[in-house]
């Protein structure tokens, strides 16, 4: 079960999402039972990706729950900071702003949520290098403006989508009931995290984004479908 710090922390999550908008809406209500044997579909992000996560990722996954939990922790701390990295440097775009705002209270959110489940599993903190996932695809990002940010932004969509499907994924599998739970909780934030990423590249790019949601969603299948020679939350098939 999760526990009654984890509940506490949703239902806070919950008062303080309303204060963003229905649109800024989680899905938090997943203290009902309805939410939590219903997951959030994720159909959406399943036709964004190039592939759907190798059963060899899952299989070692379910193996490495210590080591999940401290990297994802870690990816949750790192989606708020490029968020806020991305709120100073384009000040300028109100609605990037807005988004991003909300975004980054997400993440901290479920950062705060994930070092609970780590305290209730005896799971110490520890350093956990980063994989090569998200650097590999920063590589192929333009380095001119406006065009720079749009691929941030799109490299964001990403990102947030693989996450998305991975929870989907372990939600489940994971024999760890109050970690199944919570997966399938963060599916509805997920799901339109990559969404208000691709739609903000959208509207700041001067073309369609067409050619480079390709590009990068080649490399980002690629990365998930190739062998990596660490396990990390983002990485690809275990060596």
């Amino acid at each position: 079960m999760i526990s009654e710090a984890i509940l506490t922390s949703m239902k806070t999550a919950d008062a303080d999402q309303s204060a963003l908008g229905d649109h800024a809406q989680d899905g938090l209500d997943v203290l009902g039972e309805t939410s939590l044997t219903q997951p959030h579909p994720i159909d959406a992000v399943l036709e964004f990706l190039g592939c759907v996560t190798p059963d060899a990722w899952v299989a070692e996954a379910l193996k490495q729950i210590p080591l999940l939990l401290q990297d994802h922790a870690n990816c949750e701390k790192k989606a708020a900071g490029t968020a806020m990295n991305l709120m100073f440097r384009y000040e300028v775009h109100r609605e990037l702003q807005i988004k991003l705002a909300q975004l980054v209270r997400e993440e901290m959110l479920h950062y705060e949520q994930v070092l609970g489940l780590m305290q209730e599993r005896s799971i110490e903190w520890q350093h956990v290098s980063a994989g090569r996932y998200a650097a590999a695809m920063i590589k192929h990002k333009r380095t001119h403006e406006p065009e720079a940010m749009v691929d941030v932004l799109i490299i964001g969509a990403f990102i947030e989508a693989r996450s998305c499907e991975r929870f989907s994924r372990l939600s489940g599998l994971v024999s760890d009931g109050g970690l199944a739970r919570y997966y399938g909780y963060l599916l509805k934030s997920e799901s339109r995290h990559f969404k208000d990423y691709l739609a903000l590249a959208a509207e700041l790019s001067a073309e369609p984004i067409t050619e480079r949601v390709a590009l990068f969603r080649e490399i980002e299948a690629d990365l998930i479908q190739g062998t990596d020679p660490v396990f990390r939350f983002h990485s690809g098939v275990p060596a």
